[in-house]
């Protein structure tokens, strides 16, 4: 990518859109992912979205480490759904080729969940840390959620990257901690606009009471429209 051209980021998708029906006609669960870089965040977000959405919802996760089980272990150590309901892909390679590239390995964890314990509802997909290019496939996911932290830097909305200037909704994580960082909030939502446009934003601190709520009302927003048929 040239310099010059700062908006041409190449095109990320090696997949179709996955079909939104299960072989009996049924419409499958919504599958979103979760991205962002190491430590902002992801895997705390999912473990809050699983304990406030998992009594009105039928829900399931992936997770995806390099060479470990680290994040599933995380949330199976905090019970935040039961065993079945949560499995691991261990990438072996940097996290967005099987987020983005090859997505097998995940299309069937997925799919291989929604045969076990379904129909699910909502089956949430974690990426493992990677930098601000990690974006999934329209064949793996139906909406993707990138995470950053204040404590990554105030600049990091202003330097984009596809994660940041495409996902369906961008999280700044840890607001709580901005006055120990030195991080503008203001400034940090005002970059965002401007290399978002419409596309929304999401500032969470997962310390505070119900902290997730933006995220939170954002899925079930989502979840709505595809329940509805309205979202491809």
């Amino acid at each position: 990518m040239h310099l010059d051209h700062p908006g041409a980021f190449p095109h990320r998708h090696t997949y179709s859109a996955a079909a939104p029906l299960r072989p009996d006609g049924s419409r499958r669960a919504l599958r979103i992912g979760l991205g962002g870089p190491v430590g902002s965040g992801k895997t705390a977000t999912v473990a809050a979205l699983c304990r406030s959405l998992r009594e009105e919802l039928s829900l399931a996760v992936v997770t995806n480490d390099i060479y470990t089980r680290e994040d599933a272990e995380f949330l199976l150590r905090h019970a935040v759904l039961p065993p079945e309901r949560i499995t691991a892909v261990e990438t072996g390679a940097c996290p967005h080729t099987a987020i983005r590239d090859d997505i097998s390995a995940n299309l069937e964890a997925v799919e291989d969940l929604e045969g076990a314990v379904g129909p699910l509802d909502l089956i949430l997909v974690e990426s493992g840390g990677d930098n601000l290019t990690a974006t999934f496939s329209k064949g793996l996911v139906d909406a993707q959620v990138f995470v950053i932290d204040v404590a990554g830097g105030d600049d990091i909305p202003r330097k984009g990257g596809p994660g940041v200037t495409t996902a369906d909704l961008l999280v700044v994580n840890k607001t709580d901690l901005a006055p120990h960082v030195g991080a503008d909030l203001e400034g940090m939502a005002r970059d965002a606009r401007a290399q978002r446009g419409e596309l929304p934003v999401a500032f969470t601190s997962l310390v505070a009471t119900d902290g997730v709520a933006p995220v939170r009302d954002w899925v079930l927003a989502r979840l709505a429209d595809w329940t509805a048929g309205t979202a491809a």
